[in-house]
Formats: C-alpha cells, structure tokens, sequence
C-alpha cells in the first residue's frame, strides 16, 4: 500500500499591546509519512520480528520571530529569527514470547538542523579591560543528530472467583498487567564546547552551541532505566434486578489501578523513582472517583532534601507520600434523555483528574480542516439547520490536591469547575465554563 503523506502550513501571530511585543511564527510546517511496514507479508498477517518492523517519518520546521512594534515590517525584525528544522523517525516491532509474553523494541532517529549557532569565550580585554564572557552568533547551517532505544515486556493475566448462579454476586474477576521496560538516552557530549573562566577560579564551563537555537541542544546526560508499572481491574457479574434479563450485569468495581515506578541505572545516588499511582472507582453511571498520588522511598535531611538514604531506614515509614490528587467528575448530556450511550467527548482524559476540554474554551489547531469535511452539496447537514432538539452538555469537576514533598503537609489546591455547551446548530455551539477556587477564594 502507498504510505499516506500528510503537509500543512500554518502561521501564527501574537501581539502585546503593553509592552508592544510581537511574537511571529511564518511558516509553520508539518509534515508526516504515516507507517509503513516494509516487509510485511503480501498475503497473511504479520508474524516475528522482521515482518512488524514499522518505521514513520515526521518533520517540522518553524521561522520564529521576536520583535516589536516599532520595528515590525522593517528589516531589524529579522534579525534574531530563529529558523529551525526537526526531522524524526520512529521505527518499531512487536512480538511474542513464548505465546503469552509481549515484546515490543523502539528506537527513535532524530537529526537537528540549524541555521545559527553560537560561541562562548573569555576575552580579557572586553569590557574596557576588565575581561569577561564573549558570545558570538555564527550564521550558518549546522546540525546534530540523535537517537534512543527502549524494550518493554508485557502480558496479561485473568483471575476468576466464581460464588453460583442466582447469588447477588454470581462472580469476580481481576484483569491483572505487569510490565517491564528498558530505556537508554546516550549522552551527546561531542556537541559541546568549553572555555576556562578564569574569574571563577579557573573553572571549566560547558555549553553546546546549539542551546540558543530554535529546538535547544541535545541531552548531556546519559540515562538508563528500568521501568516497571502494573495495572489492576476488578469487575463483578451480578444479579440484573430485571427479572426477564437472561445474562447478569456487569459491574466494574475498580477501573484501572495502576502503580509504575523505575530504576535508574546510570545514576550515582537516589536511583529509584517515586513509586506512582492512579485509579478510578465508578460511583453511579458517568460519575467517578478518581485519586492518584505519589510515594517516595526517600527520606528528608533536616533542610527538607532528599537524601540517599531509604526513609525506612531512617526511623520512618516504607514510603511518604509526597503528593494526592482526588477529584470527582460528573458529565451528562441531552443524548442521555435519548436512550443513547455513546459520548461525544473523551472519557479516558476526563479520568484521573483531567479534563476533557479546556476550562476557558476549546481551541482548535490553526490547520485543523476536520469540521469541514462534510461540507459537500448533498450532505445532509445543509438541509438540517434547524434543529428540533438542541443538543447540550453539562460537566462537573470537584478535586483536591496533597502537597507533602517538604513536610508541607498542607492542600494546595481545592476547587469546583462547570463547562457547558449547546449546540444551536450544526455549524454554531455558545460554550460556558467556570468555577470556583476554594483554597484562593476566587
């Protein structure tokens, strides 16, 4: 199949009236080739390693320009453009060990260009002779290159309590996925430089002359870890309390509590991370609890800095709990006075605290064309526009955020938010969102 080829160009403009800033973007581009697996069979599914090799191919560029009122339409309003260019490529497989082992392997290329660069150095006559740091700009093409590898290994296993037929819980079941994965991010050192500052003590100072450009310098620091997370979810067969109903009811009773956490292996001290977790309990329909926090296997030293010493071992407990977020998210919509269960929202980000849309409005990329796709002569939209039954939504958020990483022990944030939408056509929608911020009074 040929691979589909996606181009856009864009461009942006942001103006502060204050202080006469203007902030440009001219061209924005994108462009993507979608996957292509470049051995897959002609006929048959995918098997091993080699046939689910899958690789894609990302690039964006940017003009970006800072200037300000005075100066814009002239040529001064060129002169500190950053122009840049990334060019990405993702490759990919997938297989299975042993029947019941997921694997997958993951790299991904990355080349930088650049059109301007810098210098540093110490000169002892700038500054009338009192010596001190020169940075030159050095207009040209230039580039690095950079690249990571991961592994995961993964499966999924099913556990069953059966209690009989006919009782209010006739069973459970745990859906049980462990998971491990490696990452490595070598170190890309041979793009920085260093000059001798002998005003600090003759001190060796690093910098890449690439950190001033439009994406910044690649990584110094070489980074590998292992990961490893596991999710949990119990669901319930119970007894429908429609007697005519032939099947029990599904119930879900835990969704998704999920714990990850990793090691990592380049570093000197406090190896482990922050032992993470998340969940969601269904209270009724569409209203859940959510929660999710984090654990650290590290004590305080009396300035309230981690240290590398386990917090156990310190006359505390296995764990602190450094952070908590608990909120609760209620959503209804007139489709639900239809009969009909599918949203028309994302659920998934609306779990765990988050949101599916933005407080203060929704914002729709600038080259964004999917809500005119439709608008062809004959659709049916276009002989639709009054429509009998407004469509609305209505959705509700409470939540509560723990702050402990200092010994704080305090709520950080407390509030109630509200978005609603109706829908007065297919081509017009009156949005309205706010809440309340109980720990700001505001």
């Amino acid at each position: 199949t040929v691979p589909q080829v996606n181009l856009s160009i864009a461009g942006t403009h942001s103006q502060n009236t204050n202080t006469d800033e203007i902030n440009m973007s001219l061209p924005n581009l994108n462009a993507s080739v979608s996957r292509i697996f470049p051995f897959e069979p002609k006929v048959g599914s995918k098997k091993g390693i080699l046939e689910n090799i899958n690789l894609q191919y990302n690039l964006t560029a940017e003009n970006r320009i800072q200037t300000t009122d005075s100066e814009f339409f002239t040529s001064k309003m060129f002169d500190d453009a950053k122009v840049g260019a990334r060019h990405t490529i993702p490759i990919s497989t997938n297989f299975k060990i042993f029947k019941h082992l997921s694997s997958s392997l993951n790299t991904t290329y990355q080349e930088t260009w650049a059109f301007s660069t810098i210098k540093k150095e110490y000169d002892p006559e700038y500054n009338e002779g009192e010596g001190g740091i020169v940075q030159d700009t050095i207009n040209g093409f230039d580039s690095y290159r950079t690249y990571n590898f991961s592994a995961s290994l993964g499966t999924t296993m099913y556990g069953m309590f059966n209690f009989g037929r006919g009782k209010k819980i006739e069973a459970l079941r745990h859906v049980f996925r462990p998971s491990l994965s490696y990452n490595i991010n070598p170190s890309f050192d041979q793009f920085y430089d260093s000059y001798v500052d002998p005003t600090a003590n003759e001190e060796v100072v690093e910098y890449s002359r690439f950190e001033q450009s439009l994406y910044g310098a690649p990584g110094k620091v070489r980074s590998s870890s292992v990961s490893m997370s596991i999710s949990n979810t119990i669901e319930a067969k119970v007894r429908d309390r429609d007697t005519t109903a032939v099947k029990p009811k599904k119930l879900i009773i835990l969704n998704n509590l999920n714990f990850n956490t990793a090691y990592n292996i380049a570093g000197d001290s406090l190896n482990w991370n922050p032992l993470i977790f998340s969940g969601s309990i269904p209270i009724v329909k569409k209203l859940d609890f959510n929660f999710n926090g984090a654990l650290d296997p590290y004590a305080l030293d009396n300035n309230n800095v981690r240290i590398d010493e386990f917090n156990i071992n310190n006359g505390g407990s296995l764990f602190r709990l450094t952070r908590a977020n608990i909120s609760i998210n209620y959503v209804f919509s007139s489709k639900d006075f239809q009969g009909k269960e599918k949203d028309d929202f994302d659920t998934e980000n609306f779990k765990n605290g988050g949101r599916p849309d933005d407080l203060f409005g929704d914002s729709t990329p600038i080259n964004d064309r999917s809500k005119f796709e439709d608008d062809t002569p004959n659709s049916k939209s276009d002989y639709d526009w009054y429509n009998f039954s407004i469509p609305w939504d209505l959705r509700m958020a409470y939540t509560v955020t723990y702050s402990n990483s200092a010994r704080q022990n305090e709520i950080t944030s407390q509030s109630i938010m509200f978005s609603s939408n109706i829908e007065f056509s297919p081509k017009w929608k009156v949005g309205l969102s706010s809440g309340y911020d109980f720990k700001n009074k505001g």
